[in-house]
């Protein structure tokens, strides 16, 4: 119907070229039917079709893992500047609502389905937020349009159909207006979530000035502006951050937090969440995924100067410079117990010197060291520690990239 709606408009007005997506799920056998009904449908309204099958993997709710693979393909699709409209409607919307309601969602949950947003390389919109099921239902026969139902529409396990066939009817005949009445508290939520956005932007300012090892290139915050917070702005401004990093835990889950916060000032704390970590370190927060959360592989790799040489899960390491001839020049990470010799101070122990400069726990196994026979002469990236004092030579380090895994 939407297609329908888009396709007469662009016969009376200049509009950006249309197409059409079916997404193929395979999940029952009376789908196959469904993409020779879409193309000639689209073939009808002079529309490009592209048909994209999906896997669903297995999970513990198939209308969300169903719904994750269908936006991914979405979002895969999408070029830069596209535009997709979907035809959810205000049924669906108080269904939404109804449905995070029920599963205890905070605010932004609650304003249900945004009526646009970004997706990948492009944008979503919804542009029929504010029409009944009724009327679009209407204006499908009024036009004679052809639709396919879909049988697990019918199927009352799914809590979406059970919401829709059992609990809204309830509802509408006792309040006839609830499904408008909970699409519009869900735009009144909507707008909260912004409020809540823009506080946490606020808030965020002053926790997000640079510290001392910006060149780890992680998400990172320093802690004292959020301690100064109270426990309600402390949380929504974590959710704020976090919100493109990882999936929020339940308030039930957010003990960790408080204990992350609390911990004492030698302590090491993380906060492990769906997606990666959160540690604490020298009065920081920082954002841990991806190779960050594996302990990396004894670097076996042969030195070269002035190009980069790649480490097995931590990234490169690079050797600026020529190293003075010698064969027995090697790379590892600490182990614990190691001593170098600095100009004017003598021995001292490695550990000591990560203290003095304050190198946040999780970086410090990572640290490329450069050993020549028995001799500890470099810790990568570290001034004073990271090559001669005449400079001839440097060993540089570049991390590993976080891989945020969200978009």
């Amino acid at each position: 119907m939407l297609l329908h709606l888009l396709a007469g408009l662009a016969q009376r007005e200049a509009v950006p070229p249309l197409s059409a997506i079916h997404i193929h799920h395979g999940l029952q056998p009376v789908a196959d039917a469904w993409p020779a009904h879409c193309q000639q449908l689209c073939d009808a309204l002079g529309v490009p079709l592209q048909v994209l099958a999906v896997r669903v993997r297995p999970g513990a709710s198939l209308e969300r893992v169903a719904r994750e693979a269908r936006y991914a393909a979405f979002e895969a699709a999408l070029a830069a500047g596209e535009v997709l409209l979907l035809a959810q409607q205000r049924d669906d919307q108080a269904e939404t609502l109804l449905f995070r309601l029920l599963r205890g969602a905070g605010v932004r949950g609650l304003a249900a389905m945004p009526p646009s947003r970004a997706l990948g390389a492009g944008h979503l919109l919804r542009p029929l937020l504010q029409c009944s099921r009724a009327e679009l239902q209407a204006y499908a026969v009024a036009h004679r349009l052809s639709w396919l139902d879909d049988p697990s529409n019918a199927d009352c396990r799914f809590s979406r159909n059970y919401l829709r066939h059992r609990v809204m009817p309830v509802l509408a005949g006792r309040w006839p207006q609830a499904a408008a009445a909970m699409a519009r508290t869900a735009e009144h939520l909507g707008e909260a979530a912004q409020l809540l956005d823009e506080l946490a932007r606020q808030d965020l300012v002053a926790a997000q000035t640079p510290g001392a090892f910006a060149w780890l290139e992680l998400p990172n915050l320093a802690l004292a502006p959020l301690r100064a917070l109270s426990a309600a702005r402390q949380r929504n401004a974590l959710r704020y951050w976090l919100r493109e990093l990882t999936p929020m835990p339940d308030s039930d889950h957010w003990a960790g937090w408080q204990a992350l916060r609390d911990a004492a000032d030698d302590a090491a704390p993380v906060w492990r969440l769906a997606a990666g970590e959160l540690h604490r370190a020298d009065e920081r927060l920082w954002w841990l995924t991806g190779d960050w959360l594996q302990m990396p592989a004894p670097p076996a790799v042969q030195l070269r100067a002035n190009q980069p040489i790649r480490l097995p899960g931590n990234g490169s390491v690079r050797i600026d410079g020529q190293l003075p001839a010698a064969a027995a020049w090697r790379l590892a990470y600490r182990r614990g117990g190691e001593r170098m010799n600095l100009p004017g101070r003598g021995q001292r122990d490695l550990k000591r010197l990560l203290n003095e400069r304050q190198v946040p726990a999780f970086v410090r196994g990572r640290l490329p060291l450069l050993w020549c026979a028995d001799e500890l002469r470099a810790v990568a990236d570290l001034p004073g520690l990271d090559g001669p004092g005449d400079g001839q030579w440097r060993l540089t380090w570049q991390p590993p990239m976080n891989d945020r895994g969200l978009s």
